[in-house]
């Protein structure tokens, strides 16, 4: 069979996740607020997914035209601007839908042009004294083009202002960083009725007071537009510079990047989009020159608050207090006594910044080192570190400045970090530090015991209550000599190191998966138990799919929950007959990445960093830890068997990633998260100490 048909292009699986976003905020047994936010975050996401993704096939079609090669990439993009352009029109639909269910709620979102006189008054005082002072109008020039002074994901309302049948241009964005998005407006009879109204309407309300004295005119008229810049960077190799410095230079070509996107009022009168096309440098022939509604920027409506009563959102489900960790006077002994595991945002992340903060003051405590992919902007975690070394200990810390969108407040933490007497260092040029370990050196008697936290997820406080991830806690003496082997790597990539439990990339992650998937289809030939099962986020690389191919050949039962991109085919006759793959989209983000391999009844499972992408095998530093304390392999496993058994928020990928929800049958009706949830609280209610 032809590879194009054995592999899905992994952008157009990208959309096809994208679009089980999309079928959230469309679910009615999804609480309205939570679908009104789904719907932020399918844009959220189609914003990056043109920073990233599609910047990168418009560079391969510009290469492939300049070598007169096959054009493999500009036919893609076609199939993405086709599958986008279908997404956009069921999303305008539920957008539809969503407003009216809110409706019913008596929460209504209020158009401009039909308010009343007291509405009208009131909007004109808010509007003079919340809102004019961050109004900033761009008039563009000859010789200033609009592309080089625009934001990238910004929403913009492009003005014309009309006199004697001549016109003239404005823009001004929208200040969502100033005010909110959404503006409750007063009531004037029923306190019961909600009226709700954008920033961008208000805006356009008073458009002529912002313009009144400076230009003369008949009439006056805004509609909306965003740009999105390819987010790729390119960094010079000057030895006389920084990398912090070169970082900071290439952020700014981001800045100035060429547009992958202009999103417009589908409204728009043809003269205000000649002149957009024109000042943003866009062809009539441009893949990523879309129509779109009124409005732009629903990434805002991640945050788009409840105005109603409790029940239009989730239920709240409280953080688990670790029974463990709460049974010891110090995380130190909990650890000491047996290793942790903890799984987000099921359990606090407060846990983990509680070690942190007590390594800081621990007068044991010599050392601390920390990885740094992506970290809150008021991080309690590097506050304790920089309390450490007020204390008089070691703190060594890797930032990962080319954590993506995270880069600027990486720089700036970088900056603190130093200025505070931490260590900071930035790794290995040539390859991302995506691993999320913390090692902790603590003097014990006579020995320096280490201490160490292996994860799949960041050190951030905020995204540990939305992102599912699990978190290792231990002192096994050999799986934290191999952590400081990392560090060591990290520091001095010259040197060699063999790891014997962890997988680390791109040291051994490929031939060890592959060794074990091998081990794998031996058994199966053998007629032993034998099986895989992974989640990850993301499955696109190629020699891991063609081995899993191998596998399903050989008879070995796959199960796969793929949150993301999937260009594994499953079931197709002779190749994947035995590999079935899910996905889950819900109230969390599923993040974690596990590998459970049946090693003939002798189960290993694995927690990572890393998913199973080129990138990520070969080109980061990512760390895949073993799993040996009986209990808590038994609780990965359970936890995946329930979340393969969902029956409410699992969708099939298929053959053609029509994104079917898996069949409930005559199966009772199970919804894996909430099942999490209660799994790990009965874990919890039922720990005693007798188990240490």
């Amino acid at each position: 069979m032809a590879k194009e048909k054995i592999l899905f292009e992994k952008e157009l699986s990208w959309l096809s996740f994208n679009e089980r976003v999309l079928q959230e905020a469309a679910d009615k047994s999804v609480p309205v607020v939570e679908r009104v936010r789904f719907l932020g975050i399918f844009s959220n996401n189609l914003d990056e997914f043109f920073r990233v993704r599609v910047a990168d096939v418009r560079r391969r079609s510009i290469i492939e035209k300049e070598h007169g090669s096959e054009t493999h990439a500009a036919q893609l993009l076609v199939d993405i601007q086709q599958k986008v352009l279908e997404l956009q029109t069921q999303f305008d639909l539920i957008y539809k839908d969503v407003t009216k269910a809110l409706a019913k709620h008596k929460i209504f979102f209020v158009d401009h042009t039909k308010l009343s006189k007291f509405h009208e008054n009131w909007l004109t005082d808010f509007f003079q004294q919340e809102v004019l002072r961050h109004i900033r109008p761009i008039i563009p020039s000859k010789t200033r083009k609009l592309i080089e002074l625009i934001d990238d994901n910004t929403t913009y309302l492009a003005v014309q202002i009309s006199k004697s049948e001549e016109y003239e241009y404005a823009i001004i964005d929208v200040p969502t960083d100033e005010v909110s998005r959404f503006v409750l407006l007063p009531p004037e009879k029923s306190k019961v009725k909600k009226e709700v109204i954008l920033l961008d309407d208000i805006i356009q309300h008073n458009l002529e007071s912002i313009f009144r004295g400076f230009f003369e005119f008949d009439s006056i008229c805004a509609y909306s537009f965003k740009l999105t810049r390819d987010a790729e960077y390119y960094i010079e190799d000057e030895i006389d510079q920084s990398l912090v410095e070169q970082m900071s230079e290439s952020l700014k070509q981001r800045f100035s990047s060429d547009p992958t996107r202009v999103v417009y009022d589908r409204d728009m009168p043809s003269g205000m989009l000649k002149f957009l096309k024109k000042q943003l440098l866009i062809s009539d022939t441009n893949e990523g020159l879309l129509p779109g509604g009124r409005y732009r920027n629903f990434k805002d409506f991640i945050g788009y608050p409840n105005f109603g009563r409790k029940y239009l959102e989730n239920t709240a489900l409280p953080a688990l207090t670790n029974q463990q960790f709460a049974s010891f006077d110090s995380a130190f002994d909990a650890i000491r006594h047996k290793d942790i595991l903890l799984y987000y945002p099921y359990h606090k992340f407060d846990h983990f910044t509680e070690l942190v903060r007590q390594a800081a003051f621990d007068p044991a405590v010599s050392h601390i080192k920390l990885n740094i992919y992506r970290v809150a902007k008021n991080s309690r975690i590097i506050h304790s570190l920089m309390d450490a070394v007020k204390n008089g200990k070691k703190v060594s810390v890797v930032v990962e400045l080319k954590a993506r969108f995270d880069e600027e407040n990486n720089i700036e933490w970088s900056r603190v970090m130093t200025d505070a007497g931490i260590k900071v260092q930035f790794g290995i040029p040539t390859l991302k530090i995506h691993s999320k370990l913390c090692l902790i050196h603590r003097r014990e008697g006579d020995d320096v015991v280490r201490y160490a936290h292996l994860g799949t997820g960041n050190f951030h406080e905020k995204t540990a209550k939305i992102y599912t991830d699990f978190s290792l806690f231990t002192c096994h003496k050999e799986i934290t000599r191999e952590v400081e082997n990392v560090f060591d790597f990290i520091e001095h990539s010259y040197k060699r190191f063999k790891f014997y439990h962890l997988m680390v990339s791109p040291i051994n992650t490929r031939i060890t998966i592959t060794q074990m998937i091998d081990q794998e289809i031996s058994n199966a030939r053998a007629q032993k138990p034998c099986g895989i099962s992974v989640k990850i986020n993301n499955l696109v690389d190629e020699p891991i799919i063609q081995k899993l191919y191998e596998a399903s050949q050989a008879g070995v039962k796959i199960r796969l929950i793929i949150r993301g991109m999937c260009s594994l085919v499953p079931g197709l006759k002779g190749i994947s007959e035995n590999i079935q793959v899910i996905s889950i989209v819900d109230r969390f983000l599923e993040h974690p990445r596990v590998m459970i391999f049946e090693n003939n009844g002798d189960k290993k499972v694995f927690i990572s960093s890393a998913d199973w992408m080129t990138r990520n095998i070969e080109h980061r530093i990512e760390v895949s830890c073993p799993i040996y304390e009986t209990s808590l392999k038994q609780r990965i496993i359970d936890i995946f068997e329930l979340q393969f058994k969902d029956t409410t928020k699992a969708r099939i990928i298929d053959t053609e990633q029509k994104n079917k929800y898996v069949p409930r049958g005559n199966r009772k009706k199970l919804r894996s998260q909430i099942e999490t949830y209660n799994y790990l609280k009965n874990v919890e209610q039922n720990f005693s100490t007798e188990n240490l």
